[in-house]
């Protein structure tokens, strides 16, 4: 059993079995610790009606208990093809380019999710990159970057939610974010990515209800931000989710409800409008400098240099280029495995299933689904309509026309899961059984059941690290660089090699690295590499990562 299935079994049975016990409590003692929950509550209302001041307290506890998650456990080493390129990116706005000169001997770094032609680069938007290379040049470490992007992502929650709630809710479900989301995870200790869009979605939706409520600048320009950091880290499903959020700011502005145009225009307009074509700007700019052509992506030019598989269940399969080494072709193909399967409409279904599960249990698990039971109560609400209706497009997408989901492509509606969530607990404190507040107790618990969950998840997770080996390349790169010189490693794969356990990744200045990876080829292609690194001691590496 791997770590991410092991964590699934024992902290669903542990949420399941709370479930079925404070049900059994809620009916039995419904007013069980309602007089120290009430002590609690004062204390939790005068801090919630100081907003800024619960937007920065939920900030700084996210931070706090991603550092210390961090520290205390173990510093995470990346291990995925996309925390690579993430890394690089980082590592080549840190040095403050955009992007770098094609490698001389390019063939032999190529890898999974990086360009090598016309420049040397991530192929992903760049957000998630700038935020890792804030993170390199602030603390010396893109950790940093992850740690800030833990904060900003609660502390956003909470300050979307004191517009659509009310401030003690928001305190409330910013708290519960930071604990679920912003310590534990890959979102707060890997360098994958997921905050960094969550914080779009949630700036879009927080400025909307602000922004219909009173027209005001700087919310119009917290709007236009929060599309923008969608476009550069989540851009299709970024789209996907501000569409609605559009239409209803369009709908409402020429509505009879909506301000004079003259309001409009000053307010809303020109504010969102500035915002994005400062985006589409730099958009164009970093386009031109990494791929030659402003309107093409770094994503477009690697799937047309390497992918087969499309990205869409609906699209056609590309013919197999020519690749220069078995495993790139090995990994391509493996998409493309994935991609016909899901052409089957049972397997399509059997995948959705899947999907639908692992995005449940990251977003909610057992505890916060109670609350969801009351979704049918909220749909007399307007507002929960747009929720509901903006969630349900995007679930739609990710189950059944992408070709991959991870959790962190639902990222963008975040925010909106919160909302859906502290609204069904709303409802739920109204919920009566035999004339008796039965649900209330459930209420006052689940927080409490939360922060349990999260203790228990630190204990599995520290238990995991003493038993678990080093990350192998992580051990050997650091050994490299404590020898104090200059290192030229060639990796040589076995043909049982797995395509998901790859060591050829290079920093942005690949001469002026202590240690280059590189990929074995033909004796002469080798010995031109050799020779072109000729002031390195040179290793080969035999390894098998099954």
């Amino acid at each position: 059993m791997n770590k991410d299935d092991f964590f699934f079994v024992e902290v669903l049975i542990f949420e399941a079995l709370t479930v079925g016990i404070m049900l059994v409590l809620a009916l039995r003692y419904p007013s069980l610790g309602a007089t120290w929950c009430r002590k609690v509550s004062r204390v939790i209302n005068r801090i919630a009606m100081r907003q800024m001041t619960s937007v920065l307290l939920v900030g700084i506890i996210a931070v706090a208990g991603s550092i210390a998650v961090s520290l205390l456990i173990h510093l995470p080493q990346p291990r995925i093809h996309d925390e690579f390129s993430y890394l690089l990116a980082a590592d080549t706005f840190a040095s403050g380019r955009l992007s770098n000169p094609p490698h001389p001997m390019w063939p032999h770094f190529e890898t999974a999710h990086i360009i090598q032609q016309p420049t040397y680069a991530s192929k992903h938007p760049p957000a998630q990159g700038l935020l890792l290379a804030i993170g390199q040049m602030m603390g010396g470490h893109p950790i940093v970057g992850v740690w800030i992007s833990s904060g900003l992502m609660s502390a956003a929650i909470c300050w979307m939610l004191q517009a659509w709630l009310s401030p003690r809710w928001g305190l409330l479900g910013g708290l519960l974010v930071a604990a679920r989301l912003g310590m534990f995870g890959y979102w707060s200790q890997s360098y994958w990515g997921g905050a960094l869009a969550a914080i779009g979605g949630t700036l879009v939706f927080g400025a909307l209800r602000r922004i219909i409520r009173q027209p005001r600048v700087h919310d119009s320009i917290l709007l236009g931000v929060g599309l923008a950091i969608l476009a550069n880290s989540r851009p299709f499903e970024g789209l996907l989710v501000s569409l609605p959020a559009a239409a209803t700011l369009f709908v409402w502005m020429i509505g009879n409800n909506g301000p004079a145009a003259k309001v409009s225009n000053r307010k809303i307009v020109l504010p969102i409008f500035a915002v994005l074509v400062l985006t589409g700007a730099a958009m164009g700019t970093y386009n031109k400098q990494v791929t030659g052509n402003m309107f093409q992506m770094p994503y477009q030019v690697y799937q047309k240099t390497y992918a087969i598989a499309p990205v869409l269940v609906w699209q056609t399969a590309r013919i197999e280029p020519t690749y220069h080494h078995k495993v790139m072709r090995d990994f391509h193909r493996w998409e493309l495995d994935q991609y016909r399967r899901l052409q089957s409409m049972s397997e399509l279904l059997k995948s959705a299933r899947t999907r639908l599960m692992k995005l449940w249990y990251f977003y909610l698990g057992p505890l916060l689904t109670v609350p969801l039971l009351l979704l049918p109560c909220m749909w007399s609400d307007r507002w929960m309509r747009l929720v509901l209706l903006t969630s349900g497009l995007l679930m739609i997408v990710l189950l059944l026309v992408e070709t991959w989901v991870l959790p962190h492509y639902a990222a963008p509606m975040t925010g909106l899961v919160y909302v859906s969530v502290l609204q069904g607990m709303r409802h739920l404190r109204a919920w009566r059984w035999r004339g008796k507040p039965a649900a209330r107790f459930m209420v006052r618990v689940i927080p409490a059941c939360i922060f349990a969950s999260l203790v228990l998840t630190f204990m599995l997770e520290l238990n995991w690290t003493l038993q678990r080996q080093p990350n192998p390349r992580s051990r050997i790169l650091t050994q490299l660089k404590e020898t104090g010189d200059r290192h030229l490693v060639i990796v040589r794969y076995s043909p049982t090699h797995s395509v998901h356990e790859e060591w050829v990744y290079n920093e942005a200045d690949i001469d002026g690295a202590d240690v280059v990876w590189a990929r074995e080829m033909d004796k002469a292609r080798t010995r031109e590499l050799i020779a072109y690194f000729s002031d390195r001691k040179v290793s080969l590496l035999e390894t098998d990562m099954n």
